[in-house]
């Protein structure tokens, strides 16, 4: 049962909207002011909020202000309500983040109508995550349905690349967005003597290259393909619509962000605290995850020099330790393709 909160000061409009919505099975919750509102919304979040403009305390603006600002509430579609429909008071409330827009009086469909595509759409949003071409091409296209992204391009180059093959390079100037459709990526820096660091490895259902296409600067990274990959590219007037123009766009990259920061302060930490064994055993694990498909065992299949650039060390130390490994019992090994045989010792490798 969806739950939705009213913030409305006026008791007869309040308990009028609560009856609406409890009779068409939501779970609701009221508040009387916008200073309350906030306190429930944090404290038990809502999947969609109806809320006044004008309140005592804290007008409905403010409350759409703190709440975009919190993470458990910044991605709650939000629905102001109002007697007003002046078109400035409109285009602050969209401005500021709201999703739709209902004027007292309403009527039962009206607001029910409301509610319904809103829930439907953010469920969309949300769940088009599945990781697939088609999930992307249907995230753009519920974008599309915002006035500020109807000219938004429906044209999105494919490329297919080789194994080995380069995408961008380090100073190169960033004028895409990439999407893994198959294949797996590897990023990476390269020191003044070519040796790489792989930073990243990015597969079917993944973004990449969206940092330095945000920050307007050249790539610090280069990209290359660790096999046979198709890419998605998607132009950067498209992207930059879409982050600025939907809160759902950029709450999710946001969060992509962040995880790339915790990946990256991880990485760091185990170069500087953990033997190679330790270091080994952690990039065994990764590209487990990265490479598992469903319920099969993962085979890994990597260049032993690209192992090497994710550990930081040289490929004969690599090589050494995947066959103290393999003779310890914790992976296999057959033509090079690479299998976990046991995945908790790996995990608990001594430092």
């Amino acid at each position: 049962m969806k739950k939705i909160l009213i913030i409305e000061d006026n008791l007869e409009v309040r308990e009028n909207l609560e009856e609406i919505l409890t009779l068409s099975n939501y779970e609701v919750t009221t508040a009387e002011n916008g200073r309350l509102g906030v306190e429930k919304a944090l404290k038990s979040t809502p999947d969609l909020i109806i809320c006044d403009v004008m309140m005592p305390e804290l007008d409905g603006f403010g409350v759409l202000h703190i709440l975009s600002k919190k993470p458990q509430t910044a991605d709650v579609p939000f629905i102001f309500l109002t007697a007003k429909a002046e078109k400035a008071d409109m285009r602050k409330g969209m401005n500021l983040g709201a999703d739709d827009y209902i004027t007292k009086p309403f009527d039962d469909v009206e607001l029910l109508d409301a509610v319904e595509m809103r829930l439907k759409k953010t469920e969309r949003l949300r769940n088009i995550a599945a990781n697939t071409e088609q999930g992307l091409s249907a995230f753009i296209d519920e974008a599309r349905g915002y006035e500020a992204l109807k000219t938004l391009s429906k044209e999105r180059e494919k490329k297919s690349y080789r194994k080995k093959d380069l995408i961008f390079k380090e100073s190169d100037y960033p004028r895409y967005l990439f999407f893994v459709v198959g294949g797996k990526i590897k990023i990476f820096k390269t020191n003044d003597d070519g040796k790489e660091f792989i930073t990243e490895i990015r597969k079917g259902g993944e973004f990449f290259g969206f940092t330095d296409l945000i920050s307007g600067q050249p790539y610090h990274e280069s990209a290359a393909t660790m096999e046979d990959s198709e890419i998605l590219m998607i132009p950067k007037d498209d992207f930059v619509q879409l982050l600025y123009a939907n809160k759902d766009v950029s709450t999710k990259l946001i969060r992509m962000m962040a995880a790339n920061i915790a990946e990256r302060e991880e990485q760091l930490l185990n170069l500087a605290y953990n033997s190679i064994r330790r270091r080994v055993a952690d990039a065994l694990i990764v590209l487990n995850e990265r490479f598992q498909k469903e319920d099969k065992k993962a085979e890994i299949s990597i260049l032993r020099d690209d192992l090497a650039s994710m550990v930081g060390t040289a490929k004969e130390t690599v090589i050494r330790t995947l066959t103290d490994f393999k003779n310890e019992g914790n992976i296999s090994i057959e033509n090079g393709i690479i299998s976990i045989t046991n995945l908790q010792k790996l995990q608990n490798m001594p430092n």
